[in-house]
């Protein structure tokens, strides 16, 4: 697989799925980074009425053509060169299959790869789980599609365990609720489609429950829809939901079921597009939580697309951003590295400002731990983004950056405070009361004023962007007093005035003036 040249290069994923098609396109940067250009999703319903006779219906079809010929030709005004596109559930059923693909061949101009139901749960699994911290937990992962349901049982870092199934909430419909039938779904019906589910399952879940997964996670459109009515009809005055409990997905199978199908289009949250399928695409995530003992299920947005991204990357020998690291390491790498940072400056100040995090800790300056290290650490590396914008005010634009990024593998909480660190790393220090930090809880305050106290002397022992200072500690701590050795190599005169400019901020948040000792 050719590297990208010296202005990267353009490669466009297509899922063509039963219920829609969705395009991403990804410029792949000359330092292994990449930048998502564009994500597009487009319904065509391919399975509507296929699951039958095994025919994808001629006006499902012509839906398809057009909406792959009008996405390929949008990928081609970002100059893609490369299109990697694969079919899901309802063409690798249709005996019409050869047919569609020629015609796609033909008028969308790309070669489309059908894939089987164990491949695509591999790739929803890559997709999925690179955006996730796991924190070593072995997770269920389902993805509840038109045709198809495929799971996974595995780590952040591999799998145990796939499967696919010939469930989905289109399947489901046309077998069980009639296009004349618009009328609410009643508990006799509703029961019918479970009993079918868990017949369909039950082998598979005896195999699950031998791999002790810790926790569930849910990557379809039709989990996504659910949390959303969780959320707007239940609960509309909680944050954005995350994790749906089994609790919230029986209240929200009641009321769907309840309700005919255009009143269903009017509840709070529902996508209107999706009210005729939802309640076998709910039966399907109800049943697999009831038989697995899930009392909630995490959420996301990343799939079988995000799969395609990550399967690709792993294959370029040049592309080392998968590799061994966690979805945060790399996250945060190909944030970094996307917007251009100087990663050697960042490295250093990052090794500086942790060592004498750890050093403090030993001397019990502070009181925290591994968590707080981890996301300062992150902080730092990504302290100097905002220059991608611009030097000046960039600690601002930094923050700003961090907080509207698509981190994987973090939650929101963890963003700010990250972005919070990254802003205040030069210029004024956090204060107490500063009106800027007042969405942070009073512990993660005092938190950001003594972890930002780190970074700011780890900038300046850095100030001439060439690594003068090689080791940093703190050595002693005295009843008004603490010791900071540094280990230099040459003249650092500008880092002697940077630390200096901050003994007064040191002293105002632990208490003790700081005492520089330069070898």
């Amino acid at each position: 697989m050719k590297p990208p040249g010296k202005n990267g290069r353009v490669v466009a994923f297509i899922d063509i799925g039963t219920n829609s098609v969705r395009l991403l396109v990804v410029r792949l940067n000359p330092n292994h980074s990449y930048t998502v250009l564009t994500r597009q999703k487009q319904q065509v319903r391919l399975g509507d009425g296929e699951f039958e006779d095994e025919e994808i219906l001629p006006e499902a079809a012509e839906r398809a053509v057009v909406v792959c010929k009008t996405l390929t030709d949008l990928a081609r005004t970002f100059k893609a060169e490369e299109f990697v596109a694969v079919a899901t559930s309802a063409m690798r059923e249709a005996s019409n299959q050869q047919e569609i693909l020629h015609r796609l061949r033909q008028e969308a101009r790309i070669d489309i790869r059908v894939i089987s139901g164990q491949e695509e749960a591999r790739l929803i699994y890559l997709g999925v789980s690179s955006g996730l911290h796991l924190e070593g937990k072995q997770a269920f992962f389902i993805d509840i599609g038109g045709g198809s349901t495929e799971i996974a049982v595995g780590s952040e870092r591999d799998y145990q365990y796939l499967e696919s199934f010939k469930l989905g909430s289109i399947r489901l419909t046309n077998q069980y609720v009639p296009r004349s039938d618009t009328g609410p779904i009643t508990q006799e019906r509703y029961k019918k489609i479970q009993q079918h589910i868990k017949n369909s399952i039950i082998r598979s879940v005896k195999k699950i429950k031998k791999l002790l997964p810790d926790c569930g996670v849910a990557s379809s459109g039709t989990a996504m829809n659910l949390a959303e009515i969780a959320h707007k009809a239940l609960q509309p005055d909680t944050a954005s939901p995350v994790v749906l409990t089994h609790r919230d997905l029986k209240k929200v199978v009641s009321l769907i079921c309840s309700l005919p199908l255009e009143e269903r289009r009017k509840i709070p949250g529902m996508n209107p597009e999706r009210a005729d399928i939802i309640v076998p695409g709910a039966a399907i995530l109800e049943t697999f939580m009831e038989e697995l003992s899930l009392e909630s299920i995490t959420v996301t947005g990343r799939g079988l697309q995000d799969g395609l991204l990550v399967d690709y990357l792993s294959r370029m020998d040049e592309f080392p951003l998968l590799g061994e690291l966690s979805p945060r390491q790399r996250s945060v790498l190909q944030l970094g590295r996307s917007c251009g940072i100087n990663e050697a400056h960042a490295r250093t100040v990052t090794a500086l400002v942790l060592a004498m995090f750890d050093t403090a800790r030993e001397l019990s300056l502070h009181p925290y731990g591994d968590a707080e290290r981890e996301l300062l650490e992150y902080a730092t590396f990504l302290h100097d983004i905002g220059s991608f914008i611009s030097y000046n005010n960039h600690q601002a634009h930094s923050y700003y950056m961090i907080k509207n990024s698509e981190l994987l593998g973090f939650d929101q909480k963890e963003v700010t405070f990250m972005a919070y660190l990254a802003r205040f790393h030069r210029k004024k220090s956090p204060r107490k009361k500063d009106p800027g930090i007042l969405e942070l809880d009073p512990p993660e305050r005092e938190a950001l004023r003594m972890l930002s106290t780190f970074i700011r002397l780890g900038e300046s022992l850095d100030r001439s962007h060439a690594a003068l200072i090689q080791h940093v500690r703190f050595t002693k701590k005295e009843a008004d007093s603490v010791h900071l050795e540094m280990v230099a190599r040459g003249d650092c005169q500008l880092e002697i005035w940077g630390i200096e400019s901050e003994k007064k901020a040191f002293e105002k948040v632990f208490g003790k003036k700081i005492i520089f000792e330069i070898r």
